[in-house]
């Protein structure tokens, strides 16, 4: 199990001050329960328990410039809270080729009937628009949902302390990992076929992304009385026989050599599986590997020639450095630094990341194609994550000004500022 200890030596006076607040918060539960997940900072993969733990305590203390954000996660875990549970096993108008519920199955999104045949097979790609199909009783619309949920229902058990919320977790991962009558079986070799060709493809891989965030939102809930050891357990097999599938397959071979981002999230999904399940002798090997696509991947001037082909480049450019910042957070594991590595060529995160900012209140001057402008929140994650993880003086003088280009409302209102926190007094 990826769980390290942090104990410290304390003194017979600093326990006996322990013992009485213990004792003094004993009269409210609420405040026993929080007291209780804030003794240690977890030990989570991409996001910094540290920082969680200030969030957590800022918000404990009513910090009203935390409200707005906790209000938000709130809202989104109500409704989490009120959704029925979801299983891969929902499907009920489609079936994948092997017909077991169970596989996982996908159309890749960016493909469209061929309006040239009378029956529209097989499909043509038209890149950076959606074919609604794809979102038509799939699985990847249900993995996203589900991933999205686990995480909201979390993280608000985490900052309010209401057990109501890690129940519901609870309860969602073992739908989706453990039940028998509806877990997921540990593969994707159905995720984004294409119609009209039978061909499985390792690009569908990219589905499962969402799964980093289940990673660590099961870390925090092992500092809850709701989630056991065997549930544990059950969860950390799965991810080892879902990361063996990822090495060994012909699907996760093809993915792991994409030069673009895909290759970036098939090295973070399997850096962070090993981590989860305790190799981190082969979770250090990826992550070394990701120095030297930094340097295929990212220009001296910070350019990403592989995601400026794409028609919403600006989208990918940014998709991208989250899946590389996700690797860089998960370095610190394996003794590693890529938040300030540089390439010989001169590529390094920070100058990707750097190109960005002149345009995210003005992405109509981008340079190159993008179809759609980029949302603020998926923008501000960026941002605040590089700030945190930087903290020096370019982090903050730099980042803070680009953070304040974008809406007041969105950026006061999103949840990365819980995700992100400093101390309180600081932005």
């Amino acid at each position: 199990m990826f769980m390290l200890s942090h104990k410290r030596g304390r003194s017979s006076t600093d326990i006996v001050a322990t013992a009485c607040r213990v004792a003094f918060c004993a009269c409210a539960t609420f405040a026993v329960a929080s007291h209780a997940h804030a003794q240690q900072a977890p030990r989570t993969l991409m996001l910094r328990g540290d920082a969680l733990v200030t969030a957590q305590q800022r918000v404990r203390n009513r910090d009203a410039a935390l409200q707005p954000a906790v209000d938000r996660l709130r809202k989104d875990a109500d409704r989490a809270l009120a959704a029925p549970l979801i299983a891969v096993t929902d499907k009920r108008t489609v079936l994948p080729p092997s017909k077991d519920a169970h596989d996982y199955y996908s159309l890749s999104p960016y493909w469209w009937p061929d309006p040239a045949k009378p029956d529209g097979l097989p499909y043509i790609r038209r890149d950076g628009e959606t074919n609604p199909e794809s979102k038509r009783d799939l699985d990847q619309p249900r993995l996203a949902s589900m991933s999205d949920n686990v995480q909201s229902l979390t993280l608000a058990w985490w900052f309010t302390g209401e057990s109501k919320y890690a129940e519901q977790a609870a309860k969602q991962l073992r739908t989706w990992f453990i039940d028998p009558a509806t877990r997921m079986t540990p593969q994707l070799r159905y995720a984004q076929l294409v119609r009209g060709n039978d061909k499985e493809r390792g690009s569908g891989i990219i589905d499962s992304r969402g799964f980093l965030d289940v990673l660590d939102a099961v870390i925090l809930l092992e500092q809850s009385s709701v989630w056991t050891q065997t549930d544990d357990k059950a969860v950390r097999s799965w991810f080892a026989d879902y990361l063996a599938w990822l090495r060994t397959s012909p699907n996760g071979r093809t993915e792991k050599d994409a030069r673009n981002n895909h290759g970036s999230w098939f090295a973070a999904q399997t850096s962070a599986y090993a981590l989860f399940s305790g190799d981190t002798t082969l979770a250090r090997a990826i992550v070394s590997g990701v120095q030297e696509r930094i340097g295929w991947q990212i220009q001296s001037d910070g350019k990403q020639p592989e995601e400026l082909l794409r028609t919403r480049s600006y989208h990918y450019s940014n998709f991208n450095i989250d899946a590389l910042s996700r690797i860089a957070e998960m370095a610190r594991w394996v003794g590693l630094e890529l938040w300030r590595y540089q390439a010989p060529s001169g590529g390094s995160l920070v100058v990707a990341i750097d190109r960005l900012a002149p345009f995210v209140d003005r992405q109509q001057e981008w340079p190159d194609t993008q179809l759609d402008p980029v949302k603020p929140d998926l923008l501000l994650d960026t941002f605040r994550k590089a700030r945190l993880a930087l903290g020096d003086a370019k982090g903050e003088s730099t980042y803070d000004g680009v953070i304040a280009r974008l809406p007041a409302k969105v950026a006061a209102a999103d949840r990365s500022l819980l995700l992100y926190a400093t101390p309180a007094g600081r932005k």
